[in-house]
């Protein structure tokens, strides 16, 4: 016979707790090398930006990328 159902919802759990862990190391890597490309984008682009980096900006600078205006992008530039 096999597992009982609720032995393995533990099992799954179990894995996905390790996995999460795992994953974080490289979230929070894989985050800091998009913050220098992007910063290294602003850097050299002019504004409008392309979308991507307004949605970079817009969760930075915690607006609406409609509202962001290029006093605000100086402002993080600093």
């Amino acid at each position: 016979m096999g597992m009982h159902r609720s032995a393995i919802r533990r099992q799954r759990r179990s894995d996905a707790a390790a996995t999460k862990v795992c994953n974080r190391v490289r979230k929070k890597a894989e985050r800091t090398r998009r913050d220098a490309r992007m910063i290294a984008k602003i850097k050299t682009g002019t504004f409008p930006y392309t979308p991507p980096v307004m949605s970079w900006l817009s969760r930075q600078l915690d607006m609406k990328s409609t509202r962001i205006t290029p006093d605000d992008v100086a402002r993080l530039k600093d």
